[in-house]
């Protein structure tokens, strides 16, 4: 790799020592991190000099690359951001990182065809648009869901570095049915989006339950630095959400599978993209109609999606959600008569 790449190897991270608030960063510290960034990323083992660290330094503090970064020393010998909220990241494109990214993407592309990076087609669709307009100052051609008035999202970053950086935070939130805060503290694991909304899951710090709160409920976020962090073993996301629609489980929420019948309209769709990956096919009625079903824990995000296929969908069993949704079609069934 050229040299100037591997100067914007050792740039962002610098970045992400110093946006990290929970660490006091020596430049011996800055040396290391960078060392060891170039030997994970490049596999160079020679680390860097103190020196060459130090002109980094001053090439992000001047304007020499449109960086201006606000570094500043306090104690005579730790880095800072003097501004908390400042990173690299996001400075608008130069036509540089413009080439590099449209060469990545189409490294990407090439991978696509395999299964192990099938999930990726949304991420690179994403990246591809973003590079587009930035490269031909075009508008959007790929126009994905997205919510313009979500809040909450300021603390994205601040809780993706306590994930990182394993550091406790204290949580003041305060759902939709609450007219008042309440104070968590917690350890947190994982940040997750489902439907344009963004969710963290972790254990409460006394009896280490798992949680998960919308960060649009959010009213305050700040580090627990006196409370150690724990690490659970026992959650592992790509497991845990294996029997999940949505966000919504816990141990009080049982799980079932459901049977049920989609008509001419809907079946299409429902087997062309499954409610769940555990949906298969039981029959294909003559009529067009189809019957499926789900294996999954009964929560309200399962009942929402149901819900949202109308009559084109009839639930057959369990009775237990049977019964629910026949409530909540009388219910919606009763407004509807005022």
């Amino acid at each position: 790799m050229p040299a100037n790449r591997n100067a914007l190897i050792r740039y962002k991270t610098i970045d992400t020592c110093l946006r990290n608030p929970y660490r006091r960063w020596t430049l011996d510290d800055l040396v290391k991190a960078c060392s060891e960034a170039l030997y994970e990323y490049e596999g160079i083992d020679k680390g860097i000099s103190r020196r060459a660290v130090q002109m980094d330094i001053q090439v992000m503090r001047s304007e020499k690359l449109g960086y201006n970064a606000p570094i500043e020393v306090y104690e005579n010998k730790y880095y800072r951001y003097a501004d908390l909220d400042y990173t690299i990241t996001r400075l608008p494109l130069s036509q540089n990182d413009v080439a590099v990214l449209s060469e990545t993407v189409n490294l990407l592309r090439q991978f696509l065809d395999f299964d192990y990076f099938s999930e990726m087609a949304d991420v690179i669709g994403r990246l591809q648009d973003r590079v587009a307009v930035a490269k031909h100052h075009s508008s959007a051609v790929i126009d994905f869901e997205r919510n313009r008035n979500l809040t909450g999202l300021e603390y994205l970053n601040p809780i993706y570095d306590a994930i990182m950086y394993r550091q406790t935070l204290h949580v003041r939130y305060r759902s939709f049915k609450s007219r008042i805060t309440k104070d968590y503290y917690i350890y947190p694991y994982l940040l997750k989006e489902y439907r344009n909304r963004w969710f963290v899951f972790g254990a409460r710090t006394g009896d280490r339950e798992l949680i998960n709160l919308a960060l649009d409920r959010i009213w305050e976020l700040s580090p627990a630095n006196d409370i150690p962090y724990h690490l659970s073993e026992d959650f592992r996301p790509e497991i845990f959400f294996e029997d999940v629609i949505g966000v919504t489980k816990h141990e009080r929420l049982s799980k079932a599978t459901i049977r049920f019948k989609a008509d001419s309209r809907q079946s299409p769709y429902i087997l062309t993209k499954p409610l769940h990956a555990s949906q298969t096919l039981i029959e294909h009625c003559k009529d067009g109609s189809m019957i499926f079903e789900i294996t999954v824990v009964l929560n309200p995000e399962l009942y929402t999606v149901l819900m949202g296929f109308g009559p084109g969908v009839k639930v057959l069993s369990p009775e237990k959600v049977v019964k629910e949704m026949r409530k909540l079609y009388q219910e919606g069934y009763e407004n509807y008569k005022k």
